[in-house]
């Protein structure tokens, strides 16, 4: 069952879902606006021939902080990855799936390439996966609204925490890439 607005409010105050910081004209009828944070990072494309998966071979990145009211330019085919500005996270009987908008779908902005689900337990910043899919270049600024959130209440509650899995709360890590 996804939640509504009144849901989404009443589970923010019961402590069930967490966002931080909760801005309630980010609350759609059934959804919650997300906001792209400061940090980007890009892969320094000149240092790789190829990345070859089965060899673990995978290009070596770089981690850039955008300062606020600056901007940065994601050009057509570029891919990176940048953080989210709100810290969110759910109990386990609630799972969050991650959207992009329409409106910035239309002129080329991909948000995730496969990551939209984040498990019961989990509380984190998550990243994006910011694809430009057009042939013209997208201008990004820290704190534009980017995504959404859905959020569903499970039949039943998990019989594992995501920390039981391997997982951590990232709440305070530097690892990028844990988006699940």
């Amino acid at each position: 069952m996804f939640l509504s607005d009144v849901d989404i409010k009443a589970a923010v105050a019961s402590g069930a879902v967490v966002i931080e910081p909760f801005d309630e004209r980010k609350l759609q009828l059934a959804s919650y606006d997300v906001t792209l944070g400061n940090e980007f990072e890009i892969v320094d494309r000149h240092q790789i021939e190829a990345s070859d998966p089965a060899r673990k071979i995978f290009p070596k990145t770089r981690k850039i902080i955008i300062p606020d009211g600056e901007e940065f330019v994601l050009h057509p085919g570029e891919n990176v990855l940048g953080k989210q500005k709100e810290f969110i996270g759910v109990d386990l009987e609630h799972l969050i799936l991650l959207s992009g908008k329409s409106s910035l779908a239309r002129i080329g902005l991909v948000v995730h390439n496969t990551a939209m689900l984040f498990n019961p337990g989990h509380k984190f910043y998550p990243t994006f996966e910011l694809v430009n899919s057009s042939n013209i270049p997208i201008i990004l600024r820290p704190g534009m609204e980017v995504a959404q959130l859905i959020f569903a209440k499970l039949s039943s509650p998990c019989s594992k925490s995501y920390e039981d899995v391997g997982r951590y709360d990232s709440k305070n890590s530097d690892h990028f890439s844990d988006k699940k």
